[in-house]
């Protein structure tokens, strides 16, 4: 009869245990990956063309700004196949930013160009492989 006691008390304990977690575990939130990826390519590409048009207008503050919206943008498009670009792209912003903060608000505005095709491609490819 011990036994059998000792069996049931395990039994409900673990009963109670599985109907507490169960409910802990399905409130977790399941962030489609793929879904991510896609905002944060078009969240850059729009930065970046923000960019483009503030150093047309030579507006060194926001132009600034937009780059550097840009830079933590880019680092969410996560795709294997598309890193390297990504780090191509880093660099080119990183690049315009350094170009318009010492003044050369032609130069930054056609490293910014140049990154912009950077993100077209990078989007391509993952858009290639996610159809």
């Amino acid at each position: 009869m011990n036994i059998f006691k000792k069996i049931a008390l395990s039994t409900a304990i673990v009963a109670a245990f599985a109907t507490v977690s169960a409910p802990a575990f399905a409130a977790e939130e399941h962030a489609d990956k793929n879904a991510i990826v896609r905002v944060a390519a078009d969240a850059t590409k729009a930065k970046i063309e923000e960019a483009v048009s503030l150093a047309d207008k030579g507006d060194k503050t926001a132009f600034i700004a937009a780059v550097s919206d840009a830079r933590q943008l880019q680092k969410e498009f996560r795709y294997e196949q598309t890193e390297r670009l990504r780090q191509k792209l880093n660099s080119q912003l990183l690049a315009a930013r350094e170009a318009a903060t010492a003044g050369n608000m032609t130069e930054a505005a056609a490293t910014t160009k140049s990154a912009l095709e950077y993100v077209k491609e990078m989007r391509e490819i993952y858009d290639a492989a996610h159809k």
